[in-house]
């Protein structure tokens, strides 16, 4: 795994969860697909139990064993291994968070809690701070997700002075359209050097434009050498083959 001191950025594949055809889970294709991933796609970061990977419908003991053999797996190969640990139990979202520090995963990220929700940011944040001080070496991620949440916090309002409550907090995984309230994360707090990783796949060249700084999406386990090279570039500031890429990516059907 990568040091400490290295920032998350580029492309992170948000890894599916295998299962056998009985609806268990299939750990003996973990390093096959970790290896996958780094030869054939360019992809060296993955983030595990997120929505692709179906997190919050495993049980915490399938979480634990999951995330455990990504880290067992990605050893060596993996830049980043980060672990998705929220739930609707604070002690389950602890738990997870703790064990992934444990295990040696590389950061945790964490979901609003969407059944009973944060009513305004200080509850929100006082939900984040907890489960952050379980894992207090491990750089901590928010994944901002309201679509599915239901939680309308907007993620520049979040950023606004979460370092105070959240020390370890190292960024966000924005999966939302809001490219205002994108653009305002970045350009107000730039200097917090924050990861910004994108999580809306067929819309990356525009959060590229406003100052993403990675992404993190399920496309990337099929198409990283594709957005790879669209990353690329755009980096040379070649901007109509990087369309030509992310025109690809709109056409490509998505795994349900």
């Amino acid at each position: 795994m990568a040091s400490p001191k290295k920032k998350l950025q580029g492309l992170v594949a948000a890894t599916i969860t295998p299962m056998t055809e009985h609806g268990e889970i299939n750990f003996s294709v973990i390093g096959q697909y970790v290896d996958y991933l780094v030869e054939k796609q360019g992809v060296k970061s993955v983030f595990v139990n997120g929505t692709t990977g179906e997190g919050l419908s495993l049980s915490v003991s399938e979480r634990r064993r999951v995330a455990e053999e990504w880290v067992t797996k990605g050893r060596n190969k993996l830049d980043h291994v980060v672990i998705h640990v929220g739930a609707l139990s604070l002690k389950d979202s602890q738990e997870l968070a703790k064990h992934a520090a444990e295990i040696g995963a590389d950061g945790i990220a964490v979901i609003a809690p969407f059944f009973l929700k944060p009513r305004n940011k200080d509850d929100l944040v006082d939900f984040l701070k907890e489960v952050a001080a379980a894992a207090p070496e491990l750089p901590f991620y928010y994944y901002h997700i309201p679509f599915i949440t239901g939680v309308k916090i907007r993620a520049e309002e979040l950023l606004d002075g979460i370092q105070e409550k959240v020390p370890t907090f190292g960024g966000l995984k924005f999966s939302d359209t809001d490219f205002l309230d994108f653009g305002q994360c970045v350009d107000q707090h730039r200097q917090q050097q924050f990861a910004f990783l994108f999580g809306v796949d067929e819309q990356l060249l525009s959060a590229l434009v406003m100052g993403a700084t990675g992404a993190v999406g399920s496309t990337y386990n099929y198409l990283g050498k594709k957005t790879n090279q669209m990353l690329e570039a755009f980096e040379r500031k070649d901007l109509s083959s990087a369309l030509n890429y992310q025109v690809l990516e709109c056409r490509r059907p998505k795994p349900l």
